[in-house]
């Protein structure tokens, strides 16, 4: 179990015993950090599934408190949440005996913008990879993906790994352990470029998936929006 994944346990375990009781606010970060002894990143990923559980609710300029509800006695990780498995774009469709292929339009060294290095724990002064590609699937634009990655965390990146799976160099190659995403989805209409790049008509829609994906120690490593066209199928849209 991961170290956010403990911390939601014991906050659920406080909750249910009454140490929070419902809407209380609970302790700031550093507060937590100490009373829990874990690092600030490892709070934040705690509070984002706690959030996503239903259980707490963000106050900005005041807090995070405890919800309306009760905590099951008998809580787990419910389905769709981050305990469920995560895996990439190649990984799924070629598991379907489908060929995957990815054009790059661009693979540059930037400083993300305050919202996006807040999203990856980053410094201001820290640099990521900005990466566009379109995957194919048995030769058919299917996706448009825009990501950046903290280069502290995935070093060496090379364009040649963006034409199979980035994925599969960060479990091989770097050895780390990839853990879960929280996602948002949305319908969009394209852009020109897209449209161009997906070779669909002005008006078709996508579905755009907003995700943050996290190592299994809470450390998020990818920042991503996915611009799918409108009848792509998610073979799993569950996260682990």
């Amino acid at each position: 179990m991961a170290k956010y994944e403990e911390l939601v346990e014991l906050l659920k375990a406080d909750i249910t015993k009454g140490t929070y009781r419902k809407g209380d606010r609970l302790p700031t970060t550093p507060q937590l950090c100490q009373i829990y002894g874990v690092s600030n990143t490892t709070v934040k990923r705690a509070m984002d599934e706690l959030e996503l559980q239903g259980l707490v609710a963000r106050r900005r300029g005041s807090g995070v408190y405890i919800k309306e509800t009760s905590v099951p006695s008998s809580y787990g990780t419910r389905q769709g949440s981050s305990s469920q498995q995560m895996t990439g774009f190649s990984t799924e469709h070629e598991a379907q005996n489908r060929k995957v292929e990815s054009i790059v339009h661009d693979f540059s060294v930037v400083r993300p913008n305050e919202s996006i290095a807040e999203q990856l724990a980053m410094e201001s002064d820290e640099f990521a990879y900005h990466i566009c590609r379109v995957r194919l699937v048995d030769g058919r634009p299917m996706v448009v993906e825009y990501t950046h990655m903290p280069i502290k965390l995935i070093p060496d990146l090379r364009e040649s790994t963006l034409h199979a799976s980035i994925y599969a160099y960060i479990e091989g190659d770097l050895g780390l352990k990839i853990g879960s995403a929280h996602r948002v989805i949305r319908a969009v209409m394209p852009t020109p470029e897209e449209r161009e790049w997906l070779q669909i008509g002005t008006d078709e829609p996508l579905l755009e998936v907003r995700q943050v994906a996290y190592l299994d120690d809470g450390t998020p490593f990818e920042y991503s929006v996915s611009r799918h066209t409108s009848d792509y199928e998610f073979y799993s849209i569950s996260t682990r």
